[in-house]
């Protein structure tokens, strides 16, 4: 392609994404959901709260399957005030017991019912809240409740797999992350600093 025609379809392609910015007006706190099968869910949600924390906004984060074991994202991202609810009884496999699990993910929830109704709050991440939905430990109606009832401009990340279809109709912005390849089905051990 010459230089000119390079110019102008880079000209035109301008012009359209001026026109949707232009038309995008509305103003309001999104529900985001990072769903799938793939790896990175989690790490995409603390990126957007790395982003928010660095442009001065006020961001909690309630984790559902992360234990009590280190987590460099929650080491790093408290220091600079985001605050963090911690299940800690760890995956659901390694404890086994529905009860107390039901018990520390109904703890985690009252966190969040308090931060979704804080309006201080800008940012919420309900990091893979998705299975506490899917065991059964979290009524999909409750979520559901509290993030309508949220305030306007306060956006919301939920993580994890499957996704209840309800909240993805909710949502503004849906990513599915899938798996192509992951180094542990090849036997390979996790990285601290790289897988968690």
């Amino acid at each position: 392609m010459s230089e000119q025609g390079h110019k102008k379809r880079q000209q035109k392609l301008k012009e359209m994404v001026d026109a949707r910015v232009e038309a995008a007006q509305q103003e309001k706190g999104l529900l985001l959901i990072i769903t799938g099968n793939g790896k990175g869910k989690s790490t995409s949600a603390f990126g957007t709260v790395a982003r928010a924390t660095g442009h001065g906004l006020k961001c909690g984060v309630a984790q559902f399957i992360k234990g009590t074991w280190a987590c460099g994202e929650r080491d790093l991202l408290s220091q600079h005030g985001v605050d963090f609810h911690v299940m800690g009884t760890g995956f659901t496999w390694d404890t086994q017991d529905k009860t107390a699990d039901t018990e520390a993910a109904q703890q985690i929830w009252q966190h969040c019912q308090s931060m979704l109704a804080d309006p201080n709050y800008d940012l919420v991440v309900l990091d893979e809240i998705t299975y506490m939905i899917t065991y059964g430990y979290i009524e999909l109606d409750s979520v559901v409740a509290a993030l309508q009832a949220r305030p306007a401009d306060q956006s919301v990340i939920i993580t994890g797999r499957g996704a209840h279809r309800q909240l993805v109709d909710m949502a503004d912005t849906v990513s599915e992350v899938r798996n192509v390849k992951h180094a542990f089905d090849a036997g390979i051990k996790a990285r601290q600093g790289i897988d968690w």
